[in-house]
């Protein structure tokens, strides 16, 4: 249409819709969410973890280039229902990947949410999830944990260890005195 091929340059309606349903599909943002629960969990820990982590740079950096040209709203109400399903979904597992997945579901979903408002929030909050995703994945690799109780026998393994992963899915979960509720608490006043 405009004969170029930078993204930034201001495309039809049609084009960045397409280009948010891509982005939140690659995302795993809720309604587009339904495949990363199940390959997560039929993953080798290490592909969950780069697929939880490595693989979301790209499609949040596109989104942080394109937001001026999104449908706010669009990203507004994808951020809330990913919380929400994140959050809900995650309740009930006992397999760690799943709750990881469920993890990385509502923490895009808040990310999604202050994305359109101020990016450098967003950029915050991701450099906080990735750091704090790959300490419980590191921790979960090293324990070989695939269950929650599994993490049980860890404590025989190494304290330290147990300590650490404890405190990181803690902070992961937002517990207000950790480093996870940092975001969601200037993501909440703005």
């Amino acid at each position: 249409n405009t004969g170029s091929w930078d993204i930034t340059q201001p495309l039809t309606p049609p084009s960045y819709i397409l280009l948010t349903m891509a982005l939140a599909m690659k995302l795993g943002l809720a309604p587009l969410h339904f495949w990363l629960p199940e390959v997560i969990q039929g993953s080798t820990m290490t592909t969950a973890f780069i697929i939880t982590t490595w693989q979301k740079i790209a499609p949040m950096s596109l989104i942080f280039l394109t937001m001026n040209n999104l449908s706010t709203s669009i990203f507004l109400l994808m951020g809330i229902l990913s919380s929400l399903v994140g959050g809900w979904g995650g309740l009930n597992q006992t397999q760690t990947r799943k709750i990881m997945a469920y993890s990385s579901i509502a923490h895009l979903g808040w990310m999604a949410t202050i994305s359109s408002i101020m990016t450098n929030i967003l950029i915050m909050n991701l450099l906080i999830y990735l750091i704090m995703t790959t300490s419980v994945f590191l921790s979960l690799i090293i324990s070989k944990s695939k269950t929650i109780q599994d993490t049980t026998s860890t404590w025989t393994l190494s304290p330290t260890l147990t300590i650490i992963m404890l405190l990181s899915l803690l902070s992961l979960g937002g517990l207000p005195p950790l480093t996870g509720f940092i975001p969601k608490w200037l993501i909440m006043e703005e």
